[in-house]
């Protein structure tokens, strides 16, 4: 399980379910947990205004230098 925060203000975006290993590059809809994220159309924003990602069919583009993560990954 992965916590996902905002680079700038390290508020919470996410609780996701992180299978695999190697980078955060998208997280998909249906493996995301808690949500704590702000919509705007199909933007992903924090709470302080940080665009986070992109929202597309299945799964949240994210942009790399928007978020951290901490705890662990899956293996399968």
């Amino acid at each position: 399980m992965l916590t996902i925060k905002c680079a700038k203000c390290k508020a919470k975006i996410f609780k996701y379910h992180k299978i695999g290993k190697g980078r955060v590059l998208h997280c998909w809809k249906n493996r995301i947990i808690k949500d704590y994220s702000l919509r705007n159309n199909n933007i992903v924003l924090c709470r302080c205004g940080n665009i986070i990602g992109i929202e597309q069919k299945r799964w949240i583009k994210m942009r790399q230098n928007a978020f951290i993560h901490t705890g662990t990954k899956t293996t399968q």
